[in-house]
């Protein structure tokens, strides 16, 4: 029979998930639980990422059946890529495949995954505060603020496979028992450990810090170490063996073509009291937003008023312990101390910022940085020390109300809640009100009113097998990546993916531009690119063989258009929109949009006494060098802005390879550009 003790775990643990599914029904309701309701993820949920989410279930389940689970030969065309590299959930869209015959044809199990998230997250944390009190009105109100955790609402249904965040409170209550216990052994951490790959990779290194920890203290206190070594051994092959099954190993890469390097997603050193984060327009209710730089909104660690108060509290309690005492403590908690710090300077990386500004950039050893770069949104790793702030808090005003009555400290923790949920209510009301009836147009391109990229489309429905990203799709990749999805068709693009093989996908892309070149257009592809420079290298060539070229713009909210995307259609014979441009000898020239230390969108200015070429400030231009630029530019002699603007050219020079470089008799080439930013449609005059 189960000890008292396991009935009361039990206990705890069941009420805690209660407390957790109360808290997602009161935030997002029933909603979400709608398996055959997609609008919110098509729409994009707070933020785009969701599509790409969706996107990957939507390939996988159309895919056939293999080991490595999770694998779809229908991203990054031909050579495929695991639904693990679209945050794609592995272990959801793993069992969902294969329950695939008994789906409807409309399908997402994010809103079953978020709801468990929040359920095993009240669990866990009850589960943690029960190591600190019996007294069962605390546990619960304990657990209040870790339900309603900052962090947790700020992923949940953004970057959904991010809110299992239960993970790591899990791996702190094993780590305590275990510490209390003398034991280091509990199956249900080396579940937790080889889960985390089966659902999110950034998990792994935050519950093996804990492991670790607990490991390398039981192995110092109670003289063991070929035992948690092995232990630390085999639960690092499980994992791996779990990462193998459900497709981490197939196909990606470090950075993933995001161009973005360990530093930039840092933590921000005024992250735990700035309630800024992307999406979400007010987190706290009394304190104010502050600045932050790059990519620091994804180290968004804001722990609440009642938790910042609370940890002063706490503090200037310890304060008063004997010096002695204090110093025992941290001593036999030294695997813990370890790795708080190197997860919190992980967390804000060598780039460190603090509100607005760069404090200073660290030098690192070039394979360092392409090693952390694997993590390079660092300011995730610090979640386990923000949690353990969490627990210190609670644990702290239990120790402090212990020798009280009941009902004095369950006012006490009552009261914590209280100032950390009024201080929250701004982002609870928000996201209460995230699931009114949700429109799928909002990031969605496609179900823009007037959208020229689905009249395309819609004109070329079933008749290409394949989608062809000629760049990666920055703008509509995720669009089109749902859209490819449901027509069945494959897709080359890797811009709506978290990782992929760089190397090979660009070998790919020139091997389809040597292809449309050499006069080998694939019929059963359409192609896509975002980068005019790609278009104008192929638009002739692809046009002479039977492709509808041009370009598709998009409106602007005062009315302009701006261009979307550009498009080779073989087999095409005619498409017309308001908000398309077909690929003619009258398409006009645009400036390169390039910048360095000497060009700025394409005109020298910068720093030219550096170079000594002072005398050229804004007078040279510079274009793109493709086969549609030099026709054009061949035995010209001024270009005209079409706004009555002639301005002779005085030189054109190709000394630089893949430029055009065009000196013109003007006083500031700047006025090439519009009011937007955008370049005026420039003519060649012979």
């Amino acid at each position: 029979m189960p000890s008292c003790e396991k009935i009361e775990r039990r206990k705890l643990f069941i009420l805690g998930c209660l407390l957790g599914a109360a808290a997602f029904f009161l935030l997002y309701g029933f909603a979400p639980l709608d398996m055959t309701n997609d609008a919110w993820l098509r729409g994009g949920y707070i933020e785009a990422d969701i599509q790409q989410h969706y996107a990957g279930w939507l390939f996988y389940r159309q895919s056939e059946l293999s080991l490595p689970f999770c694998f779809s030969e229908q991203i990054n065309w031909p050579f495929g890529l695991s639904v693990a590299f679209t945050d794609s959930i592995p272990l959801f869209a793993a069992l969902f495949r294969l329950l695939e015959p008994l789906l409807p044809a409309t399908f997402q199990y994010f809103g079953l995954f978020t709801l468990l998230c929040f359920v095993l997250q009240g669990g866990f944390a009850c589960l943690l505060v029960g190591l600190f009190t019996r007294r069962l009105p605390a546990v619960l109100l304990g657990a209040v603020p870790f339900v309603f955790s900052p962090i947790l609402l700020e992923r949940a249904f953004r970057h959904t496979a991010l809110a299992a965040q239960f993970l790591i409170l899990a791996a702190l209550y094993y780590y305590i028992r275990g510490r209390r216990e003398k034991r280091f052994f509990y199956p249900g951490l080396f579940l937790v450990n080889c889960v985390t790959l089966a659902i999110h990779p950034y998990f792994a290194p935050m519950t093996y810090a804990l492991t670790f920890a607990l490991l390398a203290e039981h192995a110092v206190f109670q003289k063991q170490i070929a035992k948690p070594a092995a232990l630390l051994a085999a639960n690092l092959g499980c994992t791996a063996l779990v990462g193998w099954l459900f497709g981490l190993f197939s196909g990606g890469s470090s950075s993933g073509g995001s161009g973005v390097q360990y530093g930039h997603f840092c933590m921000n050193l005024n992250a735990l009291w700035n309630p800024v984060s992307r999406g979400m327009d007010r987190w706290s209710l009394f304190l104010p937003a502050q600045n932050q730089t790059l990519g620091n909104y994804d180290g968004f660690n804001y722990l609440g008023l009642g938790m910042l108060l609370c940890s002063v509290a706490v503090v200037l309690a310890m304060l008063r312990w004997r010096r002695d005492g204090l110093l025992e403590r941290l001593k036999n908690r030294f695997g813990l101390l370890f790795v708080v710090a190197c997860l919190t300077v992980f967390a804000v990386s060598n780039v460190i910022t603090a509100n607005g500004a760069i404090l200073a950039r660290l030098p690192l050893p070039g394979f360092v940085v392409q090693l952390a770069t694997t993590l390079r949104s660092s300011g995730r790793l610090f979640w386990p020390v923000y949690y353990l702030i969490f627990l210190c808090c609670v644990a702290g005003l239990i120790r402090l109300t212990q020798y009280r009555k009941q009902w004095v400290q369950t006012a006490v923790i009552g009261a914590l809640c209280l100032v950390q949920l009024v201080d929250l209510s701004p982002a609870l009301l928000e996201k209460a009100r995230s699931f009114r009836p949700y429109s799928d147009a909002g990031f969605n391109l496609l179900n823009q009113e007037d959208s020229s990229l689905a009249a395309l489309l819609n004109a070329t429905e079933g008749k290409y097998r394949h989608l062809v990203a000629l760049d990666p799709l920055k703008t509509s990749g995720l669009s089109l990546a749902l859209y490819t999805a449901d027509a069945g068709m494959t897709s080359s693009d890797t811009s709506f993916t978290a990782r992929y093989d760089e190397a090979q996908a660009q070998q790919r892309r020139e091997e389809f531009l040597q292809a449309i070149t050499s006069g080998e257009l694939p019929a059963d592809s359409i192609f896509f690119t975002e980068q005019e420079e790609t278009f104008l290298s192929v638009a002739q060539t692809a046009q002479e063989q039977g492709a509808w070229c041009g370009v598709l713009y998009q409106q602007t909210a005062d009315g302009d258009r701006t261009p979307l995307i550009y498009v080779i259609a073989p087999g095409l014979e005619e498409f017309s929109h308001p908000l398309a441009q077909e690929f003619s000898e009258d398409y006009p020239l645009h400036l390169a949009d390039y910048s360095d230390d000497f060009w700025d969108h394409g005109i020298l200015c910068l720093n030219l006494e550096s170079i000594g070429r002072q005398e050229d400030a804004n007078k040279v231009i510079l274009f793109y060098d493709t086969p549609f630029a030099r026709q054009k530019l061949e035995g010209a002699t001024a270009l005209s802005d079409g706004e009555g603007g002639v301005y002779p050219i005085l030189e054109v020079s190709d000394q630089d390879a893949g430029w055009l470089m065009v000196t013109l008799e003007i006083d500031d080439a700047h006025r090439l550009y519009r009011e937007d930013g955008l370049c005026k449609d420039l003519e060649a005059l012979s």
